[in-house]
């Protein structure tokens, strides 16, 4: 079973670099939503804002499934 060890890891690896990209696009996302709202286009700033709630639900989803694969 050496091989499924080694799939998870790297599962587990590839998942931990997604999720580092969620929080590097949540960041992203947020800077621009700042910008929009200090600019009078709060309509898109608050588009920009769901799809940073999506972001959050989703790394914590991720998360989750990086301990599952850490831990059996």
């Amino acid at each position: 079973m050496p091989y499924d060890s080694e799939a998870r890891i790297a599962t587990a690896d590839a998942l931990t670099l997604l999720l580092h990209n969620q929080h590097a696009l949540g960041a992203a996302i947020e800077e621009v939503t700042k910008w929009l709202s200090e600019h009078g286009v709060g309509a898109v700033a608050e588009n920009a804002v769901v799809a940073m709630e999506t972001l959050d639900k989703n790394a914590k989803a991720i998360s989750e499934a990086i301990l599952r694969l850490r831990t059996l």
